[in-house]
C-alpha cells in the first residue's frame, strides 16, 4: 500500500466506521489480525456496540504493515457482502455512500414512527438484497424472541449502516407494496419530470409534485370471478370469443364510428370488455398495408400489470403483438423500438410524458388510438392531463399530422363541487374538452338489460345515538392532555425556531381525523427540521416523533371506543404497550408506559361496566335482528372505516348471543398498518367464496376494498357504518347488493354524515340529468363549446410560465449544505444552455476537489469529466460534476448541494431546483471565458 493510499484510507475511515460491522468480516480477516485484536472487537461490539467496534478495526487496520492486507481488507468486504464499500475503497469514490447520509438522517428521525407501523418480517423479503445475511436473520431472531417493535429497531439499525446505494428506494418500494401508512413520511426522490443537469449528472432526480387521484377498481381484478354475468371481464373467461350484450355494443358504438368518446357505465358492467371490442373493431378496419396502434394508459402498476395481461392474451390469440412499459421497466427497455414493433402498447402514462419531452417519442401521431382507464383524473397536473396538453397543442396548433382517436373509461364523470346543473355541465364539459371528446356514451337504449346486471338496492338512513357520558375518553383525553405539555416543553426548548406554528395543538378535538392530521404535520416538519447542533436537532425529534406516534395510537384507540366497545379500545393500547415494553424502552417511553399504566386498573373497571355499553352497537344489533327475522337468509356486507373497527365488530358479534348465528367472515385489504398484516389476494378469495357457498356465514365485515369489484349475487343487506364518501364510492358501495329486493342501511350518530349522504345521491342524479343534457345538443355545437374550453385553457397555460418573479439582484452566498464552507457568490454564476450552472473565476477552484468521473460520457456539446467535491476536510460532499465544454473546461453545480445565505441579514434558504432560486442569472459567455 502506498503512502497516498494509507492517506485516503485515513481520510475516509468515517465511512468504515458508519457503514461497517467488523465482526461480520472478521472470519475473512485472520491472517492480518492476531486473535487477541479480533477478542477484542468482538467485547466492543458486545459492550459498547457496531461504532465503537469498528473504530477499533479500523485503528488495528490503519497500522498493518504485512504486504498484501489492504487487498485481503477489500477482499473481505466482497465476501461478507459490503459491495458498496468494496467499489467505493477499489476507486476512492464515496460519492454513492456520501449520498445516503440524508436517508440515514431521515430513517433515525423516523424511527420512533417506524417501530409502531411497521412489521419488519412483512417488508424484510422486499428489502434483504440490501442488508448483509446475517443482519437479515438477526432482525428475524429479534423479531420472534422480542416481538416486531424490537424487530423494527434491529432494522433501522441495520438499514442506516447499509453500503448499498439503492436501499432507500428498496424501502420505498417495499412500503408501496405493503400500502403502509409509514410510507407517506418516507420520501425519496424520484424523476418525473424537470430533471436537471439531467444528462449530465449520474441519474440522481428531484421530486416531483405529488398529487393523489381516484383510482375506480377494474373489473378483472373482480375477487369474485365465479359469480360473474357472462359479460363481465375476468382473466378466466376473457379469452374465448364471447357474445358481447346489448348494452356492451350500445356503449361501443360512437367510438367504433370513430368518434372521440368517454364511455360512462357503471362498476360490474364490463367496461373493459368494451374496451376489447373497440380495439378489436379499430386494428380490423385499416386496408391492407396499413396498420393501426393502440396505446392503453392504467395510472397504477397493479392494474397496468393486469391489463396488458388481459390484452395479451386476448389479442396475441389473433395474431397482434402486444407489450407493456411501465416504470419499472421504463429504463430497462427501448422505448421507441417497443412502440414502434407493436400493435398494442400499455402504458403508465408518466412514460409517455417523458418520451415525449425528450423527443424518443415524437409525436403523439405515431398512435392511431388511446385509451385511457380511470379517466375522469384527466386534470390539473396529472399525467393524463400532461399527455392532452400535447394532443391539444398540436391540434390547436395547426400541425397537418394526424392525432390518434382518444377513448375515456369511467363509472363517473363526476361533478365537482358543482351546486346546480349549470356547474355540472360546465365541469363535464371541461373533462369532455381536455380529452377532446364530443360524445359521452351512456346506456340508454338497453337500460333494462343492464339494470339487470347492475342492481340498486333501496336506502335507508339511519340517525343512531352515542354514550350520554364516556369515562373512557376522559381517562385518555387526560393522558393525551399530558403528553402534549411533554411535547410543547420540547418546542418550548427551541424558542423561536421553525417549529412554532404546530404547537398550537389546543382546539383539536381527540378522537377525530383532524386531530390525526396534526400529528402527521409534526411529523413531517421533523423530517425537513435542522439545527446547528446535530445530536441536540436528534434528540429533540426523536422526542416529537415518539410524543407523537403515542399520542396518534390513543387517537386511534379513541376512534375504535366511538364504534366499537370500550373493551375493543383497551385491548388495542395493552397490545401496543406490550410491543414497547419489548422494544428499545427508553426513558421518554418508560415514563409515558408508566403514565398508561398507572391508569390501566381504572379503565379495566370503566370497560367491564354495562352501563357504558355503546348505544350505536345496540342500534346496529337491532337492525341486524330484525332483518334475519323477516329474512332468516338474507346475506350482509357490513362495510366499516378501518381494520381495527373490524376485528372489533368481529369480536363483538362473535360474543353476542343475540348475533353469534351470523358467523362473521372478514375482509380488509392487502396492505400493512399499525403492523397488522393485511390479507393476501387467495386470502381474500378464499373468505368470499366461503361467503357465497357456505349458508352459515351469513354476514362479511369489509372496509373499502371491498366497495369495488365484488359481485355477490345472493347478498340483499348492506349497511354502512359510520361510512360515507364521495358520489362515486356511494354508488359503488350501494352497488354491492345484487339481489333483487336488497337494501342499504346507512348507520351514524353524526347528522353531517346523513347530509352528505344525501348531498352524494343529489349528485349522482345532477351528474346523470347533466349527462342527458349534454347528450342532447348536437354534435357539431358541442364541439364548438368545447374548443371555445380548449382555446381558453391553452391561453392560461401559455401564459402560466409567462409570470415569473422579478429576479433578486442582491449578491448572496452559496455555501456547502454538509459543512457550511463558503462556495461562491451568486455575481459568479453564469448559466450555460439554460439549465446549466457554473462558476466563474479562479477562486472556486480553490474551494473543490475533483476526482475521475466513474461513468465518463459525451452529451450533446458537454464531456463529463469527473466529480467535484467539497475541498473542506472530512467533508468531501458531491456539488457536481466537471465537464468539458467546447473548448472550455468548468464545473457544473447542483443547487440542491449548497445552503444560500443572504449577506445581508445572514438568512438562509434552501432549494431544491435552480429554478426556484430566482436570482440574477446570467448568461455564460464564451468571450468572458477567454478573457
Amino acid at each position: 500500500m502506498t503512502a497516498e493510499e494509507r492517506r485516503n484510507l485515513r481520510t475516509f475511515g468515517d465511512y468504515v466506521r458508519k457503514t461497517l460491522d467488523p465482526t461480520y468480516i472478521l472470519g475473512y480477516m485472520t491472517p492480518w489480525l492476531r486473535e487477541d485484536e479480533m477478542q477484542y472487537i468482538q467485547a466492543e461490539k458486545n459492550n459498547k456496540g457496531t461504532v465503537e467496534a469498528a473504530s477499533a478495526f479500523f485503528n488495528f487496520l490503519v497500522e498493518l504493515k504485512e504486504e498484501g492486507w489492504f487487498r485481503g481488507f477489500l477482499d473481505a468486504l466482497q465476501r461478507a457482502g459490503y459491495t458498496g464499500l468494496y467499489e467505493a475503497f477499489e476507486s476512492w469514490d464515496f460519492q454513492k455512500i456520501e449520498k445516503l447520509e440524508e436517508h440515514r438522517l431521515l430513517l433515525r428521525r423516523l424511527q420512533p414512527e417506524f417501530k409502531t407501523s411497521i412489521n419488519p418480517l412483512d417488508i424484510l423479503p422486499e428489502i434483504s438484497q440490501c442488508l448483509i445475511n446475517q443482519e437479515c436473520e438477526e432482525i428475524r431472531q429479534v423479531c420472534f424472541n422480542k416481538g416486531s417493535m424490537a424487530g423494527a429497531e434491529k432494522m433501522v439499525e441495520c438499514l442506516v449502516r447499509s453500503d448499498k446505494e439503492n436501499w432507500p428506494k428498496a424501502l420505498k418500494l417495499a412500503l408501496e407494496k405493503e400500502e403502509c401508512n409509514f410510507n407517506e413520511l418516507w420520501i425519496v426522490e424520484k424523476g418525473a419530470e424537470d430533471v436537471e443537469i439531467k444528462d449530465l449528472g449520474d441519474g440522481e432526480m428531484e421530486t416531483s409534485e405529488v398529487q393523489i387521484f381516484y383510482q375506480e377498481e377494474p373489473e378483472y381484478q373482480n375477487l369474485s370471478q365465479s359469480s360473474c354475468p357472462p359479460s363481465e371481464v375476468s382473466h378466466t373467461n376473457l379469452y374465448s370469443p364471447l357474445k358481447p350484450r346489448n348494452y356492451q355494443l350500445e356503449l361501443a358504438l360512437p367510438a367504433q364510428n370513430g368518434k372521440n368518446t368517454i364511455i360512462c357505465a357503471p362498476t360490474g358492467c364490463g367496461k373493459t370488455f368494451v374496451s376489447i371490442l373497440i380495439c378489436e373493431h379499430h386494428l380490423k378496419k385499416f386496408p391492407q398495408g396499413q396498420k393501426g396502434k393502440i396505446v392503453f394508459f392504467a395510472v397504477q402498476i397493479p392494474v397496468y400489470e393486469q391489463q396488458k395481461s388481459v390484452f395479451s392474451k386476448y389479442f396475441e390469440r389473433l395474431g397482434y403483438t402486444v407489450a407493456g412499459i411501465s416504470g419499472a421497466t421504463s429504463e430497462e427497455v427501448p422505448v421507441r423500438q417497443i412502440v414502434e414493433n407493436n400493435d398494442i402498447i400499455v402504458l403508465t402514462p408518466q412514460i409517455l410524458v417523458n418520451n415525449l419531452k425528450d423527443g424518443i417519442i415524437p409525436s403523439l401521431s405515431v398512435f392511431t388510438l388511446m385509451i385511457f382507464d380511470e379517466c375522469h383524473n384527466t386534470s390539473k397536473h396529472h399525467p393524463y392531463n400532461m399527455i392532452m396538453f400535447n394532443y391539444l397543442d398540436q391540434k390547436l396548433g395547426g400541425s397537418s399530422d394526424p392525432l390518434p382517436q382518444v377513448i375515456g373509461l369511467t363509472a363517473s364523470v363526476g361533478v365537482g363541487d358543482a351546486k346546480d346543473i349549470t356547474d355540472a355541465k360546465m365541469y363535464i364539459c371541461k373533462l369532455c374538452a381536455a380529452l377532446d371528446t364530443s360524445v359521452i356514451a351512456t346506456v340508454k337504449d338497453n337500460l333494462k338489460e343492464l339494470e339487470e346486471i347492475v342492481n340498486k338496492p333501496q336506502k335507508f338512513f339511519r340517525k343512531v345515538e352515542t354514550r350520554t357520558t364516556n369515562k373512557f375518553k376522559c381517562i385518555i383525553s387526560q393522558l393525551m392532555v399530558e403528553i402534549e405539555k411533554m411535547a410543547e416543553s420540547v418546542f418550548e426548548e427551541l424558542g423561536t425556531l421553525t417549529l412554532e406554528s404546530l404547537s398550537h395543538i389546543q382546539n383539536r378535538e381527540y378522537g377525530t381525523q383532524k386531530y390525526e392530521q396534526w400529528i402527521i404535520a409534526v411529523q413531517k416538519a421533523c423530517m425537513v427540521f435542522q439545527m446547528p447542533d446535530k445530536n441536540e436537532e436528534s434528540r429533540i425529534c426523536k422526542a416529537l416523533f415518539l410524543y407523537t406516534s403515542h399520542l396518534r395510537k390513543y387517537n386511534d384507540a379513541l376512534m375504535i371506543n366511538e364504534d366499537a366497545r370500550i373493551k375493543d379500545a383497551l385491548d388495542f393500547l395493552k397490545d401496543f404497550f406490550t410491543n414497547v415494553r419489548a422494544a428499545g424502552f427508553d426513558e421518554i417511553e418508560q415514563d409515558l408506559t408508566q403514565r398508561f399504566e398507572e391508569k390501566l386498573q381504572e379503565l379495566e373497571y370503566v370497560s367491564m361496566d354495562p352501563n357504558n355499553e355503546n348505544p350505536k352497537l345496540q342500534d346496529l344489533s337491532f337492525i341486524l335482528q330484525e332483518e334475519y327475522h323477516v329474512n332468516p337468509d338474507s346475506r350482509t356486507i357490513l362495510f366499516v372505516k378501518t381494520r381495527a373497527l373490524v376485528d372489533a365488530l368481529k369480536k363483538w358479534i362473535e360474543e353476542n348471543p343475540k348475533l353469534s348465528f351470523l358467523k362473521p367472515g372478514i375482509l380488509t385489504g392487502r396492505g400493512r398498518t399499525n403492523q397488522k398484516i393485511g390479507m393476501t389476494l387467495p386470502a381474500q378469495k378464499c373468505v368470499l367464496d366461503t361467503f357465497r357457498s357456505n349458508s352459515d356465514s351469513k354476514i362479511l365485515i369489509a372496509t373499502s376494498v371491498a366497495d369495488e369489484g365484488i359481485d355477490i349475487a345472493q347478498c340483499n343487506l348492506v349497511i354502512l357504518y359510520e361510512y360515507v364518501g364521495n358520489v362515486i364510492k356511494m354508488i359503488q358501495t350501494r352497488g354491492r347488493g345484487r339481489a333483487r329486493g336488497s337494501k342499504c342501511f346507512l348507520v351514524t350518530s353524526k347528522a353531517d354524515v346523513i347530509e352528505k349522504e344525501k348531498i352524494n345521491i343529489y349528485k349522482e342524479k345532477l351528474m346523470n340529468d347533466s349527462i342527458l343534457s349534454l347528450q342532447e345538443l348536437d354534435e357539431a355545437e358541442f364541439k364548438k363549446k368545447l374548443l371555445i374550453i380548449q382555446n381558453q385553457e391553452k391561453f392560461i397555460r401559455d401564459n402560466e410560465g409567462k409570470a415569473k418573479p422579478e429576479p433578486d439582484k442582491k449578491n448572496k452566498k452559496l455555501l456547502c449544505r454538509k459543512c457550511k464552507a463558503f462556495a461562491c457568490y451568486t455575481v459568479d454564476i453564469r448559466v450555460v444552455e439554460e439549465s446549466h450552472y457554473t462558476v466563474v473565476g479562479d477562486a472556486f477552484r480553490e474551494c473543490f476537489v475533483s476526482k475521475p468521473h466513474p461513468k465518463p460520457r459525451t452529451y450533446g456539446s458537454f464531456e463529463k469529466k469527473a466529480k467535484i467535491h467539497c475541498a473542506r476536510q472530512g467533508c468531501s460532499h458531491d456539488w457536481g460534476i466537471y465537464v468539458k465544454y467546447r473548448t472550455f473546461e468548468i464545473p457544473v453545480i447542483k443547487i440542491e448541494s449548497f445552503v444560500v445565505e443572504d449577506i445581508a441579514t445572514g438568512a438562509q434558504s434552501l432549494y431544491a431546483k435552480w429554478k426556484d432560486f430566482h436570482f440574477e442569472k446570467i448568461p455564460f459567455d464564451a468571450a468572458e471565458m477567454s478573457k
